[in-house]
Formats: C-alpha cells, structure tokens, sequence
C-alpha cells in the first residue's frame, strides 16, 4: 500500500459518526474542563462540542474554572441551546454565577429533577422562584448556604414543586417557623432535610414536619439551638422509617428522646452519655476501664 492510500485509509477522530459514536460514547466521559479546551483546537471541534453541550442532561459547574481564557458570556453560550437537561450542580460557583446567567439556563429547561445552587451567595431569591415555576418536576434541591433564600421565596417552592423528595437549607437564616412548616404541609413526599444551622428553628418546625412527612429518613438539625426533646418524640413517633438524625449542638436535646430512635437503629450523630464518659476516661486515663453494662 503506497503512501497515498494509507492517508485515504487514516480515520481522524472527527470523521467518526458524532452524535451515534463520540457524544454519547467519548464526551461524555471528559471533564468539563476539558470539554472548554477543546471548543477551542478548531471550529469543527467548537460544533462538536456544541452538539454534546446541547444534548447532556447533567452539567456540573463545580470543576470547571471560570477566569482570563473563560468570560460568563462563554459560559452561557454553553448552554444557550441545551433543552434536556435534567441535573444542574453549581456548587463552588459562589463567586460568579449570577441570576443573569442562571435565568436563561433555568428558564427553558423545565424537565430538570436535581439542582444545586449551595453557595451561591451571588444570586437573589429570583432564582429560586424561577425554579419553582419551570421546574415542576423537581425532586432534589440544594440551597446551603444561600442567605438569601426568604420565606416568600421558599413558599413559591412549595406551591409549585410538591414532588420534591429532598432540600438543603443549611444556614438559610431568613427562614422561620411558618416557612418551613409551609413546606412541609406542600411537600409531603420528602425524605432528606437539612435546616441545620439556623437558631429560627423550633420544635414547631420539626414536629410540621414529623406529621406530615412520613416517609422521612434523613433530617439534619445541627445547630438549632431552640429545638427540644418534644418534637424529638414526634419525629419518633410519626416517623417509622426514620434512618439518620443529626442533633449536635442541639443542647436542649437529651438522651430522653433519643434513646427510642437508638432502639430503632436510627443512626445519630451524638453518642449516649455513658459512651461519651468512656471516651473522656480513655483521654485522661490512657486506657477504656471495662465496665460491665448488662444488667
């Protein structure tokens, strides 16, 4: 074979069948980093790249650099054409994405079932709201740490997303007692919740939601200095397939209404007292005295 027909012969990368072979057998395993270099190489490799943009159902921002080689103008230009997506994860973003950027991608993508916006202090509850009303088949959202997320905001969230299956509002110290329990009289399929470091949060909150969430099976009160040992028992008792309860730092909580969710095998992140006094003792001590705990 003479050198002319071994070039006819040399199959290029790009002349393999792109939307059959390379968007969903070769892009889709490259980070999104990567994905933005090559847009880059040629103007072939730009419309390859376009075509995959536009066809992901999941985008994940959290590793992609935004800097000198990447404005947000190429950012949106990203995802001007995508329709389909169905998880969108912006966590680590804080810093740039706005509700400028963010409004368009939310806006035309209503089949979207998973966001994440945790900590991005840089958007106002306009996002949200604008989730809640294209996104109505969301079933998991992430808000950690977004202060700006308000009550008006959160009930919008409510009245439109009633599927939803878990929410994060960590630190989200806007939110009182009548926001949440108004969630939780909208939203009675959730499992996971997280009102973590928020002193707003009373026993008036997780007992909404121990009677009117019943499938619950994680809840995150890290932190909510206000809740007690009354609404500890509700969640025990309307709550059978509880499987993990965070209440460090809740020192109004006691072993009293723990003890029933340990003889569940409920995992919670505070040991009983007696371990807790082992621990001590092997600090001070050196070694764990034996003790004998069957009576």
């Amino acid at each position: 074979m003479d050198e002319e027909d071994k070039m006819r012969t040399r199959c290029h990368l790009l002349d393999l069948p792109w939307e059959d072979v390379l968007v969903p057998h070769v892009l889709c395993h490259l980070p999104l980093q990567l994905l933005v270099s090559l847009q880059r190489v040629s103007k072939q490799f730009h419309s390859l790249i376009q075509v995959y943009l536009a066809n992901c159902r999941t985008f994940d921002l959290s590793s992609l650099q935004i800097g000198p080689s990447i404005s947000k103008e190429a950012f949106c230009s990203m995802l001007k054409d995508n329709k389909v997506l169905h998880r969108l994860s912006l966590q680590r973003c804080s810093d740039w994405v706005t509700d400028k950027e963010l409004l368009p991608v939310i806006g035309q993508n209503q089949h979207l079932q998973r966001v994440d916006m945790s900590g991005c202090v840089c958007l106002t509850r306009h996002s949200l709201v604008a989730v809640s009303l294209s996104c109505m088949h969301l079933q998991h959202l992430g808000l950690a740490h977004c202060e700006w997320v308000d009550s008006l905001s959160l009930r919008s969230l409510a009245d439109h997303c009633g599927g939803l299956q878990s929410i994060d509002i960590t630190a989200c110290r806007q939110l009182k007692d009548d926001a949440i329990c108004y969630l939780a009289k909208k939203c009675l399929k959730l499992r996971s919740l997280s009102l973590a470091v928020n002193a707003n949060v009373t026993d008036e909150s997780v007992e909404e939601v121990a009677k009117n969430c019943r499938g619950l099976e994680q809840l995150d009160l890290t932190g909510c200095l206000r809740v007690r040992n009354q609404s500890i028992r509700t969640l025990a008792e309307y709550c059978p397939k509880l499987q993990s309860l965070k209440v460090n730092h809740c020192h109004n909580v006691t072993e009293s209404s723990l003890d029933p969710l340990r003889k569940r095998n409920v995992v919670i992140d505070v040991e009983p007292p007696l371990q807790r006094a082992l621990v001590l003792l092997q600090d001070v001590l050196g070694f764990a005295p034996f003790i004998n705990l069957q009576i």
